[in-house]
């Protein structure tokens, strides 16, 4: 059996999608960037014994990429499946990650799949698909980024469950950078207090604040022998932003936390 993809959950989550997928229920993830969605989807998914589509959403995704379109090969014209029907097909999860960066238009083809219908017409073919009980679909983004412009649909949030994830209690996130990268517990201690002192600036000079990704990066690049100021400045300050003068300021927090 294969081992299940480290995920440590932050509240009632794990539960939560699994009476999703039980009642045949779409799942709405929302939270910032490098929090855990991702991981969380993959985690469940080989929890449940389920294959997972994920298709990373953009503004040029039609629905064509998500169901399906014609193509020509040796002559002759023939159908490909997308990744949205080959999880209806298969009885597997698809989850669209930042699916507010899609086109509003492109959305629409998940009303069907999203209300007790469960079907995935595919109008280029005449077919009907009828999603199976095994097929779930899922999909997230980050409500910091929405605006009047790039935001989901009434339409489309209401269709979904939804939780939201945030980033996990300090504790909790010492736990993830132990497991994940084998440091020591002193230093997933300092990692995790200095991206607490970073994301109290979010509000004022950053756009994004230090995910626990970056922090898995910072400490990877800290357990494999690099000096951990050039760490954190290559994984973790100079991800956050471009500005000369807020990567400066970013270091000088960097440098007190870990004693110059």
């Amino acid at each position: 059996m294969n081992e299940l993809p480290f995920y440590k959950p932050q509240g009632n989550e794990i539960e939560l999608f699994e009476h999703a997928y039980r009642h045949q229920l779409p799942l709405l993830i929302k939270g910032p960037t490098g929090c855990g969605k991702t991981r969380f989807v993959n985690h469940m998914a080989a929890r449940l014994g389920r294959p997972v589509y994920t298709v990373s959403c953009h503004d040029d995704l039609t629905a064509a990429d998500l169901v399906g379109r014609h193509l020509i090969g040796e002559g002759e014209t023939f159908w490909s499946d997308g990744p949205l029907t080959r999880a209806v097909r298969e009885g597997a999860i698809c989850y669209l990650d930042e699916v507010v960066e899609a086109r509003k238009d492109t959305t629409v083809v998940l009303h069907p799949l999203t209300d007790d219908r469960r079907i995935l017409p595919i109008e280029r073919t005449g077919e009907i698909l009828h999603a199976p009980p095994e097929f779930m679909l899922i999909v997230s983004y980050n409500p910091g980024y929405q605006n009047l412009l790039k935001g989901l649909k009434p339409s489309t949030r209401q269709r979904f469950l939804a939780t939201r994830f945030d980033f996990p209690e300090s504790e909790l996130e010492q736990q993830v950078l132990i497991s994940e990268t084998g440091i020591e517990a002193s230093l997933a201690k300092r990692l995790v207090t200095l991206a607490n002192a970073l994301r109290a600036l979010k509000d004022h000079d950053l756009e994004e604040a230090a995910s626990t990704r970056l922090l898995v990066y910072t400490a990877t690049l800290i357990e494999g022998g690099y000096a951990p100021l050039e760490a954190c400045r290559a994984a973790l300050v100079e991800p956050l932003s471009d500005d000369q003068e807020t990567v400066a300021a970013l270091m000088d927090v960097v440098e007190v936390t870990f004693g110059g």
